[in-house]
């Protein structure tokens, strides 16, 4: 990780932080490293895996953001996208352009990522709706959805996990 106020530490994995660093200093440290673990090659097999990255990414944003990571047949990410943009209880999510972006990803699967700007990672009845929308859409080009993780500053919450997919 290059940070002017950061150095490798002895260990692989560790750094040393050469100055002080302010609180959106460290947050924004804290967000390239959750985005260099979502980066290209980084393989996934658990959602847990997934959760403390982007909860670091998607749990301050004051309004909806509908993302995904498309991943290849090895559920190696090829990329992290924000897709939509909502209010503060709501993101339009068009299934036409998710698909349209996973072909171009030349995606086998993805996991779909969503924050609740509520803290609150309680799936609701429209976001198990529309997760079976983009399920059928995406089905239809042979991309699978592994998963659609809600995100909230109180916790992660996985529909593989609860059994809705």
């Amino acid at each position: 990780m290059n940070h002017r106020k950061l150095s490798a530490g002895e260990t692989a994995g560790t750094y040393r932080i050469t100055d002080t660093v302010t609180e959106a200093e460290l947050l924004s440290i804290a967000k390239a490293f959750a985005r260099r673990r979502l980066a290209r090659g980084r393989k996934i097999t658990q959602p847990a895996l997934a959760f403390e990255y982007l909860q670091i990414l998607l749990q301050d944003y004051e309004h909806e953001v509908f993302s995904a990571i498309f991943l290849d047949s090895q559920h190696r990410v090829i990329c992290f996208e924000e897709l939509f943009r909502g209010t503060i209880d709501a993101a339009n999510v068009y299934p036409r352009e998710v698909v349209k972006q996973a072909l171009g990803c030349n995606a086998a699967a993805v996991i779909l990522v969503h924050n609740h700007p509520s803290g609150d990672p309680e799936p609701s009845n429209a976001d198990r709706r529309i997760t079976q929308r983009l399920k059928e859409a995406l089905g239809l080009v042979e991309i699978r959805v592994i998963d659609h993780i809600l995100v909230g500053s109180e916790g992660c919450e996985s529909f593989a996990e609860r059994g809705y997919l």
